[in-house]
């Protein structure tokens, strides 16, 4: 006998009995998506065991676009929003930028929709999220950050990398352990392995003046500072959310000072 049709209060009892902290919006997000009552018990009972939604959904919404999101690809949050502003509001008209650890390439979406005129590129050592990020609409490539890049090509340079401590993983959600891939959550000792390497591969590529974005958390703007100093960043913005805890920093390149 087929389950019986799930009606709204019922779908975001389940969602949150599962623990789901937004549950009302994320039945929202299945009820819109979803083809079928069959289908819709499947996606409830993947939720219920974890699963990211938008996996199962197959898209997010980021910046006001929807983006797609498949199976294996690291999902978006939606405190990375406030870079993806940031960014685009610091990309010249006819300017270049590109988004390194692209993912799905959200960032590079809203880069694109924001400044239409500009150039931009999505990178990625993972082909399976390259190929996401393609069907985003982002050229995106498979590389080691930005090696195949041209020196001071680029304008802005954006970057949502790993930066969650090795000993700190155990503090993730457990669904958040149990499906999305460590290589896009792990950040090393203090966090910061790649983001370093992201640091000096930006210096390389940005034009004097250029910017890069990153998002970073706890003390870490105070630990990456030898860092950015090294490569020649001359100034750090780092920003903040409504708790007032680190969620980014932009970094100018040696050259002139626009407003951040």
């Amino acid at each position: 006998m087929p389950d019986p049709p799930l009606g709204f209060e019922d779908l975001v009892g389940r969602l949150r009995a599962a623990g789901c902290v937004a549950a009302q919006e994320e039945a929202d997000e299945l009820l819109a998506g979803v083809p079928d009552t069959a289908t819709l018990q499947k996606w409830v009972s993947r939720r219920e065991a974890g699963e990211p939604l938008a996996w199962i959904t197959g898209t997010v919404r980021f910046c006001g676009h929807r983006v797609r999101v498949d199976p294996g690809v690291y999902v978006p949050r939606i405190q990375s929003e406030e870079l993806a502003g940031r960014a685009a509001s610091l990309l010249p008209t006819h300017g270049w930028a590109v988004d390194l650890c692209t993912g799905s390439g959200a960032i590079a979406v809203h880069l694109m929709a924001a400044v239409p005129t500009a150039s931009v590129i999505g990178v990625d050592f993972d082909l399976r999220s390259a190929i996401c990020a393609r069907g985003n609409g982002v050229r995106a490539v498979v590389a080691d950050l930005a090696r195949p890049l041209r020196a001071r090509s680029f304008d802005v340079v954006t970057a949502v990398a790993p930066y969650v401590p090795t000993g700190d993983l155990h503090l993730l959600p457990a669904d958040v352990q149990r499906y999305e891939p460590r290589r896009s959550l792990d950040g090393g000792h203090d966090g910061l392995d790649l983001v370093r390497r992201i640091v000096t591969s930006a210096a390389r590529i940005l034009r004097p003046g250029g910017w890069l974005l990153t998002e970073l958390g706890g003390d870490q703007q105070d630990t990456l500072g030898p860092a950015l100093a090294a490569s020649g960043f001359a100034l750090v913005h780092p920003w903040f959310d409504e708790d007032g805890d680190l969620r980014g920093v932009a970094a100018q390149a040696a050259g002139t000072d626009p407003t951040c």
